[in-house]
């Protein structure tokens, strides 16, 4: 079996906090510990039959969903999260309710009960949902801030792709279509390590997924993905150059996916040492170990904010599983037309 291939990451100073209110501080923790246990919810959930598609694990992925998207001005810009960014979700103001009800395809979901898999876009929110083809979702995001462009507004895209993804045709056309008109899009390359079962090794030959941003002409980095005030640094530097408009940025960041492809993958294919190595810079515990040390959180609040985060969970499973089920009918809405127009 070949071995992941780990990229080196640039070099990084430390990220000082001093832009970073405490609250601020509290706040990142609390949407990072909310999508650890929205991620543990499904995991329970898809064992127990009662969440429906595929199950997507971010785990180990917190810090960027969060980080990236807590850069972003909720108001004026918009979010295009795939299926492992439910942390962004949070961000954007998305309530666990709309999520949970989603996942188990009740009635009156986003998706009518017909997916949940994250598909769902809530554009109320600017939240835009993931494209099952996922390299499909960044032309659609490059497209949408080229039309923002040219009325003059004021917006930034942010939108993700892994590092298997980051390998197909879609994701070269919109990365460089977007440097030659200069859009304001982020694009940050979730670097998991594994494309399902293959290994970096076997995906790509260059040492950062981030150097091929020289190529289009952009502004390219790698940063450590668990660090969730580094991600948001990095993200917030990012934005406020494609407000200038000096087009986009690429964002590589090194993380590890720490459960398979989706919850029917065990995974078996990733090194034992290599899953120990990763799970020793959890994202989650590495931040609040950081707040505690800084004297912004005590341990027994962290303890608390856990406790009610998973109380609220509970909650909102208890409520979702309550809803009746779509009626049949919504399985062929947008599917055949009842009459053809004369």
């Amino acid at each position: 079996m070949a071995k992941a291939k780990r990229p080196q990451q640039a070099p990084q100073a430390p990220v000082s906090s001093s832009t970073l209110s405490e609250t601020e501080r509290r706040e990142l923790l609390r949407y990072m510990v909310m999508a650890r246990e929205f991620d543990a919810a499904m995991l329970r959930l898809y064992r127990q039959g009662k969440a429906f598609g595929g199950v997507y694990s971010q785990l180990g992925n917190e810090a960027v969903s969060v980080g990236t998207a807590y850069a972003l001005d909720t108001k004026a810009d918009v979010l295009f999260p795939m299926h492992r960014n439910i942390g962004s979700h949070f961000v954007f103001g998305q309530d666990l309710d709309t999520l949970m009800v989603n996942h188990l395809a009740r009635k009156g979901s986003q998706m009518r009960g017909t997916d949940g898999t994250g598909h769902y876009a809530d554009p109320a929110k600017r939240i835009y949902g993931n494209v099952s083809h996922l390299g499909a979702m960044i032309p659609v995001a490059a497209g949408f801030v080229l039309a923002s462009k040219m009325r003059g507004e004021s917006c930034v895209a942010l939108t993700y792709i892994g590092d298997g993804g980051a390998q197909v045709g879609e994701v070269h056309e919109a990365l460089n279509f977007a440097a030659v008109q200069r859009l304001p899009l982020i694009l940050v390359i979730e670097n998991n390590q594994y494309a399902y079962s293959t290994p970096s090794s076997l995906e790509f030959a260059c040492e950062r997924l981030s150097d091929r941003a020289l190529g289009y002409g952009i502004d390219g980095v790698t940063i450590d993905g668990t660090d969730v005030e580094l991600v948001l640094a990095t993200t917030r530097k990012a934005v406020e150059r494609a407000r200038r408009g000096e087009g986009p940025t690429l964002i590589e960041t090194v993380t590890m996916r720490m459960r398979g492809h989706a919850e029917h993958d065990d995974f078996a294919y990733v090194p034992k040492a290599m899953l120990e190595e990763w799970a020793a810079k959890d994202p989650v515990e590495r931040y609040a170990e950081r707040l505690i040390a800084d004297g912004v959180m005590s341990t027994e609040s962290v303890k608390q904010l856990r406790e009610e985060t998973l109380a609220h969970m509970i909650a909102a499973i208890d409520r979702a599983v309550e809803l009746p089920w779509p009626d049949a009918e919504e399985a062929f809405r947008n599917v055949f037309m009842d009459e053809v127009a004369q």
